[in-house]
């Protein structure tokens, strides 16, 4: 069954394991969410849900969003995000979803907005060369230099790396193993680093990769054509020779 919840990013920690190894983890403020909307197949021509979290003064909202909120009771709430789960149906509108949704050993993706880095140049923002810094470089050693095109095409393609704007973009990172939930303080804890800085709004789902357990372990071939010198005695003696 797919997951979906709403959470804060509190900051990184470390847990320990029963053997003692040591485990790098985010803490998540994860909910409690309020389903505010329902979609439909037969309305909206799919199936999802819209979640409400962090409640807010009314004063902070304007009349559109208060009137929207007002079809899922009295939550007052300042972020809103749609998640498609293939048991949506199932959810109806004022439902509220905890961090007990999940449990430990689930995996999941997260999305975040990253830390914005400001105006950057093409250097720190696409790893570019610098030109060398002896021999009268002058002052450019980290500009971004020669483009490239001549008389045809005459101009730069898009996408052609440059400075800008670095950071502050959507980032998802995908199958994230759950380490620990908490239900008493609704944390939940996620083996690994996740964007943006604390206190920065997240949202945590089911992960879309689906990963296949070993079966069981590998075993020697029955086929003399893969087995190894020590096994098939030809490939043996055909190489003492």
């Amino acid at each position: 069954m797919e997951k979906a919840i709403i959470g804060k990013k509190v900051g990184m920690s470390q847990i320990f394991d029963e053997a003692g190894k040591v485990i790098p983890v985010t803490v998540i403020q994860a909910g409690p969410c309020t389903v505010v909307q329902k979609k439909t197949e037969e309305v909206d021509g799919y199936n999802a849900v819209q979640l409400g979290f962090e409640e807010v003064p009314e004063r902070k909202l304007t009349k559109p969003e208060i009137g929207h909120l007002k079809k899922a009771g009295d939550a007052r709430l300042k972020v809103l995000k749609e998640f498609k789960l293939d048991k949506a149906e199932e959810l109806n509108v004022g439902d509220v979803i905890t961090c007990e949704t999940f449990a430990v050993g689930d995996r999941v993706d997260v999305t975040g907005t990253s830390k914005g880095k400001g105006f950057a140049g093409v250097v720190k923002r696409y790893g570019a060369g610098r030109t060398p810094m002896t021999h009268g470089g002058g002052p450019v050693h980290r500009h971004a230099g020669s483009m490239g095109p001549a008389t045809d095409p005459s101009r730069i393609f898009k996408g052609k790396i440059g400075a800008g704007h670095m950071g502050s973009e959507q980032v998802t990172v995908m199958n994230l193993d759950i380490v620990q939930v908490d239900a008493e303080l609704g944390l939940i804890a996620v083996c690994g680093a996740i964007p943006g800085p604390k206190g920065g709004v997240v949202a945590v789902r089911s992960s879309v990769k689906k990963v296949q357990e070993k079966k069981g372990e590998a075993g020697v071939s029955n086929n003399p054509q893969k087995a190894s010198a020590r096994v098939n005695p030809q490939k043996a003696s055909a190489r003492n020779k």
